[in-house]
């Protein structure tokens, strides 16, 4: 089975910005995931092999169960470090931009990496990218950006070269961009690579501790609060929704990543084909971050573009409102509606 993915042209156009680069960023988008925490320091393992230094940059805080992973105390915080990150994207010959396809997805940062002069090289499996670079190596039917960035590596011959925590970071980004392999990795592919990735030596079991069975007490009190008393199922319509207040995370010592999947738990219930979470943001005024979360060919990303000024994958999308709580709850009723409407006849 051929593991190569890019073309030969996308190779040869990466090694050349490589090659001729004395000063890397590599970024990823707000609110880090795995994929993200993990594309970027898996590919930050491949150009140590090529003998480069890369910086690695984070818009802000990324959740408290990746902080194991190796080469995350290297990451610095762009909403911590302003200046310094700031003064890097000036020297920066080369920025490489993973698993976004847009530059608002990095919200505050996104001045700044527009008006970086550097080559942008952007690695994703987002549909549509919109960032204007000099490369864009963007693969949709990939499970995650760290199968990407996988596929690179082996492709250009480095994965015998490539470090045991490297591969750490990389199967971790595929683990929990598919829900432990529960959705979107049905291709063999993903299965062969796991193969290879663990050739490196290191225990999954492990990984999947670290990130599924690490959280708090009071995490798991708001997730039963939130279930039983927060999520609203729309008679008919075969989805639902909870909306999460910052009193509410304040009261259960919120901290960031303990909502992460939780949007997927409704999913459980016979029949349900779409899940909305929607969480208000602690910093900003009538903001709310909304994900959502699908099944089989009930499309959510559509939902997310028309109703929450985001986007995402077919099963898996996120955006935001603006506005107070009851303007989110009618925001929530018409979009479920539509989806209702939508799939009436299936």
């Amino acid at each position: 089975m051929n593991l190569n993915l890019i073309t030969e042209e996308q190779a040869a156009s990466l090694n050349a910005f490589i090659d001729n680069a004395n000063n890397i960023i590599l970024c990823c988008h707000k609110s880090p995931d795995g994929d993200a925490i993990g594309s970027m320091l898996g590919f930050a393992e491949f150009l140590r092999i090529k003998g480069k230094s890369p910086m690695i940059v984070a818009p802000d805080a990324y959740p408290d169960f990746l902080r194991w992973m190796p080469g995350n105390e290297r990451i610095v915080r762009y909403d911590k470090h302003k200046e310094d990150v700031e003064a890097a994207f000036q020297k920066a010959d080369l920025v490489v931009c993973l698993d976004f396809n847009a530059t608002k997805r990095v919200l505050d940062m996104q001045e700044t990496l527009e008006n970086t002069k550097a080559d942008i090289v952007v690695i994703d499996h987002h549909e549509q990218p919109e960032i204007n670079a000099n490369l864009i190596i963007s693969y949709p039917q990939m499970c995650s950006t760290c199968e990407i960035v996988f596929r690179i590596i082996w492709q250009m011959q480095q994965f015998d070269a490539f470090s045991r925590n490297g591969a750490i970071c990389l199967y971790t980004g595929m683990m929990t961009d598919t829900g432990g392999f529960t959705y979107n990795a049905s291709r063999a592919e993903i299965y062969l690579i796991i193969g290879e990735l663990l050739t490196k030596k290191f225990d999954k079991d492990k990984i999947y501790r670290n990130v599924y069975n690490n959280y708090s007490e009071w995490c798991i009190k708001m997730r039963g609060y939130v279930l039983s008393q927060k999520l609203t199922v729309i008679p008919g319509s075969h989805a639902c929704y909870y909306i999460l207040t910052k009193e509410e995370m304040k009261r259960y010592h919120f901290m960031k990543g303990d909502a992460e999947g939780l949007v997927n738990e409704p999913l459980r219930i016979k029949g349900m084909r779409l899940s909305i979470s929607v969480r208000e943001d602690t910093e900003r005024e009538n903001t709310f971050w909304v994900s959502l979360r699908s099944v089989d060919q009930y499309y959510c990303n559509k939902l997310a573009e028309e109703f929450f000024n985001g986007g995402g994958h077919l099963n898996a999308a996120g955006g935001r409102i603006n506005g107070t709580l009851e303007d989110a709850e009618q925001i929530i009723h018409r979009a479920i509606l539509a989806f209702a409407k939508r799939n009436e006849k299936n």
